[in-house]
């Protein structure tokens, strides 16, 4: 079937960038705006990892580097994969590239073009990425308590079906898959050839339960494209530092997809990312157990508001209740951004099961989650 072709003008642009956008508008015009809504760590990045950047940089690292990564950044990803989610791979299984970036570009790399790809419901905002590749997004329900459900999958499954993606922890539920959740889905992708696109960003934020990457079950990378951000884990995100591991194979064609776009990315952040992936154990524990005392917070807010009912998150930074007013959660987001100047992201964004939801972040500062939850108890009980 030929490549099906899409104007930028068909696409939607990230929800949760314009609410981004919005609350940033608002608070240059000098209103009190809380926001619980942006997928971010309120930390900074830590000074040794901001450091190892300044002294790449001071060192001359200015110029082009090889398209896949240096050589330092590749072995230590091939050795933190190996030792942490018990992937077997070598440095020629990876390659540094922002993580959003990388969905794209691992979509085009799976061919999945004139076909089908099956994303979460609800889930993160994979489905704009899948229509830019040419393919049909078919959105896959996720059971009792955001688990994935298999036998829900199989059913979706066509001889269409190019790949599925998934993401654990979850953005936007918290879900931390098990790992008889990704054997059965990996089994059942093996048994059909179906591709699989796995989003670990929030790979180090599991507060219970274990992470487990299901690239830890191949022999070698073959079907399985593993993809992984410094964003979350190290307080990154403007740093836009990623990688992906995959096959000898797959990771060419991603290097074909960098040399005819970026041709390269920035030496000094890819020294940086060396050096947080070898030495930022310390960090990624501090963090987490912030965001678990943050998670507390947000949590003991919610349990005493009656209209409201959430699954308890296991891992990244995000509560994902569910509210008994009878407004859209589009249009309740809306209100509580007017009326009582906080913001949230509304669950419908996240597909068609997160309608009546919405999903708040415990990244923000602690006092910005207690005057959060207080003018969301206001702004329910107005709704």
């Amino acid at each position: 079937m030929g490549r099906t072709r899409v104007s930028l003008e068909e696409l939607a642009g990230s929800p949760a960038y314009e609410i981004f956008n919005e609350v940033a508008k608002r608070k240059a015009a000098g209103e009190d705006v809380v926001s619980l809504a942006i997928g971010e760590p309120s930390f900074a990045t830590p000074p040794e990892i901001v450091e190892a950047a300044c002294q790449s940089l001071k060192s001359g690292a200015t110029h082009y580097v090889g398209s896949y990564g240096i050589p330092e950044l590749r072995d230590a990803i091939s050795q933190k994969v190996r030792d942490k989610n018990r992937i077997t791979a070598d440095p020629k299984n990876t390659v540094f590239i922002t993580t959003k970036l990388a969905v794209y570009a691992c979509l085009m790399a799976a061919k999945v073009d004139g076909g089908d790809v099956l994303i979460p419901d609800p889930g993160y905002y994979y489905s704009e990425p899948v229509i830019m590749n040419g393919a049909k997004p078919v959105r896959y329900p996720l059971g009792h308590g955001f688990n994935i459900d298999a036998e829900a999958i199989k059913k979706l499954a066509t001889e269409k079906t190019r790949a599925i993606i998934i993401n654990t922890p979850s953005n936007p539920t918290g879900h931390v898959s098990t790992n008889s959740e990704l054997s059965e889905i990996f089994d059942y992708c093996k048994e059909n050839e179906i591709q699989i696109l796995s989003d670990e960003s929030y790979e180090d934020l599991v507060y219970e339960g274990a992470h487990h990457s299901i690239g830890a079950m191949e022999d070698a990378p073959s079907l399985v494209y593993s993809l992984f951000s410094l964003s979350k884990s190290y307080a990154m995100t403007g740093w836009r530092a990623g990688y992906v591991v995959a096959s000898e194979k797959k990771i060419s064609l991603l290097n074909i997809f960098i040399e005819n776009t970026l041709t390269c990315f920035p030496p000094f952040i890819q020294a940086a990312a060396a050096y947080a992936i070898k030495n930022g154990q310390r960090f990624i524990e501090q963090f987490r157990d912030e965001l678990k005392y943050r998670r507390k917070l947000l949590e003991e807010a919610l349990d005493s508001m009656p209209s409201i009912t959430y699954t308890r998150s296991q891992g990244a930074f995000y509560s994902f209740p569910s509210y008994a007013a009878s407004l859209g959660s589009t249009e309740l987001a809306q209100r509580l951004l007017r009326q009582n100047n906080l913001a949230v992201i509304p669950g419908v964004l996240f597909g068609p099961s997160g309608e009546k939801h919405l999903r708040i972040s415990f990244g923000a500062p602690r006092e910005s989650i207690d005057e959060g939850m207080k003018r969301l108890r206001v702004g329910l009980a107005q709704s």
